[in-house]
Formats: C-alpha cells, sequence, structure tokens
C-alpha cells in the first residue's frame, strides 16, 4: 500500500471558533492537508445575519443542520432548514444561508475535497 492512512482522533476546541469575513463563526473539526478528501467545519450563524453569498470552486460542500432554522439559498432558490436537514452544494454554486430563529443556527460544513482558502470565492449580494 503506497498511501499510508494514520488514524486519528481530533478533539474540537471551542476556544479555536473564529469569526470568519463570511459573516459566521467557524470552528474547524478537521481540515488537514493529510486528509485532503474531507473537511469538517462548524458554522455558527447568529439569529437574523446571513452569510454573505459565495461559491466554492472544485468543492462540493454539504450542511447539516444540528440546531436553529434557517433559510438556504442555493442558486437562486430558497429552501427551507432546521435540525436534521442536509443540505448538498455542488461546487461552483452560489449559496447563503440566512438564520430564521431567535437563537444560533449550527451547523456542519463538509467539504469534499477539503476546503482551502483559494477555493472561496465572494460573490455580490445583489
Amino acid at each position: 500500500m503506497s498511501d499510508t492512512f494514520v488514524a486519528k482522533v481530533l478533539h474540537a476546541n471551542p476556544a479555536r471558533e473564529y469569526y470568519f469575513k463570511e459573516g459566521c463563526h467557524i470552528l474547524e473539526l478537521s481540515n488537514d492537508a493529510d486528509d485532503p478528501a474531507l473537511s469538517i467545519a462548524r458554522a455558527r450563524v447568529a439569529p437574523g445575519k446571513t452569510t454573505q453569498p459565495h461559491r466554492l470552486m472544485g468543492v462540493t460542500e454539504r450542511y447539516v443542520i444540528q440546531k436553529g432554522r434557517g433559510l438556504v439559498i442555493i442558486d437562486g432558490q430558497r429552501t427551507q432548514v432546521e435540525q436534521g436537514s442536509v443540505v448538498r452544494i455542488p461546487p461552483g454554486v452560489s449559496q447563503c444561508i440566512h438564520n430564521t430563529g431567535s437563537g444560533d443556527l449550527i451547523f456542519l460544513a463538509l467539504c469534499t475535497p477539503r476546503f482551502t482558502p483559494e477555493c472561496y470565492e465572494a460573490l455580490s449580494s445583489d
């Protein structure tokens, strides 16, 4: 076997959560060049806030809604989401999410291949 996959257990450190220019807080759970096939981040959107419209070039993203309610806008199509919803967003497609609830909207963002800053492209909110 030429590629060796090393087993690891990763532990989230809530103190490492940061505010991302997109308009939400991000906690990277798994995003490592040694595991390029997938990245996992927890996103937190405050009540009434909407993330910056954007797209990920060459990356499929999935939102797994863990808490709260929201409105996801994918390529102009609006869909309500709530705990348990899974949203699949193909590469290069415009996306944003609005928190319609009274508490934080929390979801996992799973990217394949893994998210890197180079794949992110901000779009105008026109």
